[in-house]
């Protein structure tokens, strides 16, 4: 379940990609479209990604997929446009907030399982500030990323949040709940005074 690393300039573009498709969003109102075939072999595999988005560390916008569909690359920019434009839970990014964003980029690897026999044998088994977790329970869904640890320290208080995230009961238990577990390889921006239009860049 370990992630294959790229390459510090391939952190450093995918960066870039993702400040270009916030940009451009702000510029056209519209996604941006990138060419696959233009970068790097790695960047054209098949992988799902988080962007998150944040403002003076507070949250400003994370959208991503926990199933891989389109090439990295095109992941990255879409979920980027889709975390400044299109979380329900924020207004559109302004373009005086441009300058202020701090950019996270999270690579999942393919999610696997985890079998347990009880909650209790469940969480026995997290991994803090390692494992991003999918909870599935019937129609009901959702995910945390590992930096979730940061906030929500002890795995039964992770558990818990996870569940009313899904919009179930925190205390909800049931034998036909699944879970399954995923790393990822993070790439982060820190805000920056320097950020302008990427195309100066």
């Amino acid at each position: 379940m370990v992630l294959m690393s790229l390459t510090k300039e391939q952190h450093e573009i995918l960066l870039q990609v993702a400040k270009q498709a916030i940009w451009h969003g702000l510029e056209t109102g519209k996604p941006l479209t990138v060419e696959p075939r233009d970068y790097a072999p790695a960047l054209q595999e098949q992988k799902a990604s988080f962007v998150t988005l944040e403002i003076d560390n507070h949250l400003r916008g994370c959208i991503g997929t926990i199933v891989a569909f389109q090439p990295l690359v095109s992941d990255v920019a879409y979920h980027a446009y889709a975390a400044a434009f299109a979380d329900p839970r924020f207004t559109q990014l302004q373009r005086e907030e441009f300058a202020q964003l701090a950019i996270h980029i999270s690579i999942l690897s393919q999610p696997e399982p985890i079998e347990f026999i009880s909650e209790s044998h469940l969480l026995q088994q997290l991994r803090p500030g390692i494992d991003g977790v999918i909870i599935t329970a019937g129609k009901q869904r959702a995910t945390f990323l590992p930096s979730v640890w940061e906030s929500l320290a002890e795995p039964r208080d992770f558990l818990m949040q996870l569940k009313r995230k899904a919009g179930l009961d925190p205390h909800y238990w049931s034998n036909t709940i699944k879970v399954e577990r995923y790393t990822v390889e993070s790439i982060s921006e820190q805000t920056s005074q320097e950020h302008r239009d990427p195309r100066a860049a």
